[in-house]
């Protein structure tokens, strides 16, 4: 039987939060945001046949900063309550890295690739990061094309779009990414 939390009440709808015991701890496996089209809860009810709506404190208290995160309040979360050892170890190091990129801040998947020491994998990092099973806690909407473009974002881009601004991002008339400063550069 699978945990979720289900977050009922956030700006951009349902949020599932995914999770497990490791050692008596709780750890999340997965966070399952809106798509276009598909809510958080049709998602978990496609990935997983069985599963319970089931929380503890730790969990209740991360799914409350995750509210606060997309109301735009300043959070941060840390990597110790993710389970990564689901992903491979390139998708990990991927993960890390986006992790890293400060609220207000952006890269590009062509300099977390060269950050990561895999220069010609700009396109490896965005399925990554396409695939990222810990949206929100692995700020994956900082990570944007060469071109300062959005790219795309499991949410959508008007989410991903959204969540940049209500960290101080702001954009040009064509869409771009208004910054000429990206991290790791």
């Amino acid at each position: 039987m699978i945990n979720c939390k289900i977050i009922k009440s956030t700006p951009f709808g349902r949020v599932g939060v995914i999770w497990n015991e490791i050692n008596c701890n709780p750890v999340i496996t997965r966070i399952l945001i809106p798509k276009p089209g598909c809510s958080a809860v049709v998602q978990l009810s496609k990935r997983y046949r069985y599963w319970q709506e089931y929380s503890c404190a730790q969990i209740d208290s991360i799914a409350y900063a995750i509210v606060a995160y997309l109301e735009g309040e300043k959070i941060e979360f840390s990597l110790d309550i993710v389970d990564l050892s689901l992903c491979t170890e390139f998708q990990r190091s991927v993960l890390r890295a986006g992790h890293r990129i400060p609220r207000g801040g952006v890269s590009t998947y062509r300099l977390i690739a060269q950050y990561i020491g895999k220069r010609n994998a700009a396109r490896a990092v965005g399925n990554a990061l396409a695939n990222n099973p810990f949206p929100l806690i692995v700020p994956c909407h900082r990570a944007v094309r060469s071109d300062l473009h959005l790219g795309g974002y499991q949410g959508g881009v008007e989410m991903k779009k959204d969540l940049l601004e209500r960290e101080g991002i702001s954009f040009d008339d064509s869409g771009r990414v208004s910054s000429k400063q990206c991290y790791y550069d």
